[in-house]
Parts: structure tokens; sequence; C-alpha cells
């Protein structure tokens, strides 16, 4: 059989399994269809051990796939139009995006944690969730244990933020901009930004805060081009020494995660596009694909996860993404204090 045969298997079953996970996300965005395909992974994995005619495939997904989701998550990306519009919330964004950082790596190393986890947790927590560990993760070689570690953490604090942020806006008092600011910078998935958002609007009827929520989410998603852009010189510097370059080791080509230049030119061609008069719906089925091959990877990293080991390392992480995600809470309704938005 050739190699590229032998990965059909497992491709097909992580395709199948996607299918119902995307129509469950829709009818629970709170939890995102992502979470329900590493779920669904993790538990055939407990009982199903022997998965080598599909191992293949499920390794093409997990790595391959995701880099081409990655890619076409581009393709929803109008640098223009999102810088633009989200101006204002830029330096609540880059406060937040700082704290989550900062508290990440100072965790990391009072805790001792992978490095690869804590980079995952701090990304995910400071832009945009999922979207952000899948850009990162082939970055900087995560395992996908620390995917669906990282993946974890997050959507544990997305749905309580989704639960917790309308009534705790309302206590608070904040206005309908300041909980529009509020959900878009301390709320870590889109899909749980949209979920708080539509449950504040609904608590104020009139109050239109999705719109300001969303908006200040997706100025927040840009973040994941400089960011996986600086780890990927790193990761590349780092693995020019770890090589040897002195015995002639070292490619270029072998080592950068090209795939980030791939995704920041879709960036730039949505842009230029959208700049000179096409309709931006045009590129709405890339960015269906690109969320699809999302579940798909998620679906094979969860097929090679250990749930049972997944469960008893995940104290430190849920700490950090903890911490990450109070001090990110606390930065945002600081910062629109500091600022006189409250």
């Amino acid at each position: 059989m050739s190699q590229q045969a032998e990965k059909i298997p497992g491709l097909l079953l992580c395709f199948l399994i996607a299918i119902p996970c995307w129509f469950l996300g829709q009818m629970l965005p709170v939890v995102g269809a992502p979470v329900f395909a590493i779920l669904i992974g993790m538990v055939l994995t407990l009982f199903w051990k022997q998965k080598t005619t599909c191992q293949p495939g499920i390794a093409y997904t997990s790595k391959k796939i995701l880099q081409y989701a990655v890619i076409l998550l581009g393709f929803g990306l109008n640098l223009s139009e999102i810088a633009k519009v989200g101006a204002s919330s830029l330096p609540i964004i880059l406060s937040t995006i700082a704290t989550s950082l900062i508290v990440s790596y100072i965790l990391y190393r009072l805790m001792k944690m992978p490095s690869n986890i804590s980079v995952l947790i701090g990304v995910g927590s400071s832009i945009c969730g999922g979207s952000a560990i899948a850009a990162t993760a082939p970055v900087i070689r995560a395992n996908d244990e620390e995917i669906a570690q990282a993946i974890s953490v997050i959507f544990l604090f997305n749905v309580l933020a989704a639960l917790i942020f309308p009534s705790l806006g309302g206590i608070l008092g904040l206005s309908n901009e300041g909980f529009g600011l509020f959900a878009g910078t301390a709320v870590n998935d889109t899909s749980s930004v949209t979920a708080a958002a539509s449950a504040w609007d609904g608590m104020h009827p009139g109050a239109n805060t999705l719109d300001i929520a969303t908006i200040v989410k997706l100025t927040r998603t840009l973040a994941i081009i400089p960011i996986t852009l600086v780890l990927a010189f790193y990761q590349t510097h780092k693995m020019k020494h770890t090589a040897g370059i002195e015995q002639n080791n070292y490619s270029l080509k072998k080592i950068f995660p090209f795939f980030i230049l791939f995704f920041v030119l879709a960036s730039v061609i949505t842009t230029v596009c959208t700049m000179n008069g096409v309709n931006s719906t045009v590129f709405a089925p890339l960015k269906t694909l690109s969320k699809f091959f999302i579940v798909m990877a998620m679906a094979a990293i969860g097929l090679n996860t250990d749930i049972v080991r997944l469960v008893k390392s995940g104290g430190k992480p849920i700490l950090m993404g903890f911490c990450c995600w109070l001090c990110i809470s606390l930065v945002s309704l600081g910062m629109q204090h500091v600022l006189g938005m409250l």
C-alpha cells in the first residue's frame, strides 16, 4: 500500500467523528465542536487500543490538516477593517495579552511546568482560545497530549466565563459598551464571547453588545500573526543550534513553520480583495472549511491522547489557566477604569 493510501482510513475516521461534532458544536456553541471532537476521540481510545491501520491518517490529520486549517483561518481576517473598527480597544487588548503571557511565564518558572503547555495556555488565554492553540501548536512542535491539555483548560474557563460574566457585569454596573469590551477581551474563545454577549443582550434588550464584543474579539485575534511569527523565529533559532549547524545538519526549510507565512498571506489576500470591492462573503466557505479542519484535527488529537494520564496531570495547567483568566479579567476592568470607559 502506498503512503498516500495508508492515510485514508485514519483521515476517514477523523472525518466521520468531525461530522456529528460539527452539529453538536452548533447546538452548544459555548462548548464548541473542537471540544466534542477531542472528547469523543479520547473516549474511543479508551476502548480501542489497536489503531495500527488508522494511525498514519490520524497522525497526518493532527499535524498537516491542522496546518491547512490555520492557513485557511487567514481568509477570515480582514486586517484593515478589524484594525480600524477595533482601534479604540487596542490599549485594553494589548494589556490583557501581555498580562496572560507574563502570568503564564511566571507560573511556568514557579511551578516548573512543561514549556509547551505553558505557551499554549498563555497564548490560548490571551488571544482566541482554540484557534490560537491550533496556530501555535505546530510552531512549537507540541505533541497531541499537550494540545489536548491546553484545549481542555481553555474550554473550562470559556464555559465559566459565558455563564458568570453576564451576571457579574450587571453587579459591577457595566454599560453595554463596557460589557462588550469586557467580554471581547476577557473571554477566551469566539464562541464563548458570542454566548456571553448574547446573554447580556437578552438581559438588556436593545443593547447590541454582541457587535462590540465580536469586533473587539476579532481585533484580539490579529495578535496570532505577530506571536506565531516570533515563536517561529525563536523555534528556528533554537533548533538551529540543537541540530548542530557545524555538522551541516541545519535546514531552514525543514524546521521553519512556513505554513504561518501562508496564513499571513491569506490574511493579506483577504484584506486587499475586500479593499478593492470584493464581498467578504466570497471567503466564507474557506473560513467554514478551516473550522471543519480544526474539528478533524482535534478528533485526531483526541485519538492520540490518554485521557487517564491527562486527568492525572491536569492540576497545574488548570491553576495556570485560572490565574491567566482571573488576571485578564481584572486588567480588562482596570484598564477600562483608567481610560474612563466605566
